[in-house]
């Protein structure tokens, strides 16, 4: 986080709420149990002896000013808020200055994308996926791909998608008996109905989940999606069939929300590459701000695991997508 160090040893500065809740203590005392972030990271804070009426009420992802004491907990940094406060236009402050962006623009990875697609010699997967990128773009270079665990990120959807597609090539370098165009064409759509399952605004951060996102999901209205744009286009049906497929798989089991097992071998690719490169995500940043020879909290998207940092080095944990 980019505060200020004051002289009376607080720290001091601009973040954005990401999380608010209002919780409880064993002895009854109400706190807000909040997560800030800018673009420089996140930090968990503590805003104790809660008195809405004292210190006002929080709307996530607004803009606060906020001044505390930083310690460590569980081997991470944690923030004591001593005074916190909406900003104002005395601030002269532009919340997009302190959103949390992916590594590259979107712009540049959509281009990406849609360069690799080009390149596909099966002329029915370069028109479905053409066609309904073109149809999101301007929510694809700004969307988020998670609203609270891997790349909810302003552009983070892109990034994911960039990230597995460029493992699709080099799994394909080694298994070259696999459909590169049909794999390629699941990593570029996998997540595509995300544009529908969050509330996202001009920041590029979700904020939560929309109806059709609770009621359907992401897996379910991506394959109606291309089931729809299929039609449109006159892909043939079985060819379509298999990018379905993909997209209500891709979660691998049941209890991640997949519809189906993956049952071909590209789509059982496309289930292991989202989930490898949502973790290394998770597993990178969980341990970005960590001292060596310390533990992260529990991370509930990884069995309540714990992460360990072995190493003293600066991280710099900038993906290549170049």
């Amino acid at each position: 986080m980019n505060f200020t160090l004051l002289s009376n040893g607080q720290y001091e500065g601009f973040a954005i709420v990401k999380r608010c809740d209002q919780k409880t203590t064993s002895k009854g005392s109400v706190y807000l149990d909040m997560k800030l972030s800018d673009k420089d990271g996140e930090i968990v804070a503590k805003l104790w002896d809660y008195q809405p009426l004292v210190h006002g009420e929080f709307e996530l992802e607004s803009l606060v000013k906020v001044r505390g004491e930083i310690s460590k907990f569980a081997g991470s940094d944690q923030l004591k808020i001593n005074k916190i406060r909406p900003v104002d236009s005395s601030d002269n402050v532009d919340i997009a200055d302190f959103v949390q962006t992916a590594d590259y623009s979107g712009d540049f990875m959509y281009d990406q994308i849609m360069d690799k697609v080009g390149a596909f010699e099966d002329e029915d997967l370069k028109k479905l996926v053409t066609y309904m990128y073109e149809q999101r773009k301007e929510e694809l270079l700004s969307w988020p791909a998670a609203y609270r665990l891997h790349h909810a990120v302003r552009g983070g959807l892109l990034m994911h998608t960039l990230s597995i597609v460029k493992l699709c090539e080099g799994v394909c370098q080694v298994y070259p008996f696999v459909n590169k165009d049909l794999l390629i064409t699941g990593a570029v759509l996998h997540d595509i109905a995300k544009t529908t399952e969050y509330e996202v605004g001009s920041t590029g951060i979700a904020s939560g989940y929309t109806v059709e996102g609770n009621l359907i999901g992401h897996l379910v209205k991506g394959a109606m999606l291309v089931d729809e744009a299929a039609r449109e286009l006159d892909i043939p049906r079985d060819k379509a069939m298999l990018v379905e497929h993909m997209l209500i798989s891709h979660h691998g089991e049941p209890e991640y929300g997949a519809a189906v097992r993956p049952m071909f071998l590209e789509a059982e690719l496309l289930s292991e590459l989202d989930l490898m490169d949502a973790r290394v995500y998770q597993i990178a940043h969980a341990i970005e701000n960590l001292d060596k020879d310390t533990f992260s909290q529990k991370l509930w998207a990884l069995d309540e695991r714990k992460i360990y940092n072995f190493s003293e080095k600066e991280k710099n944990i900038k993906v290549n997508l170049d």
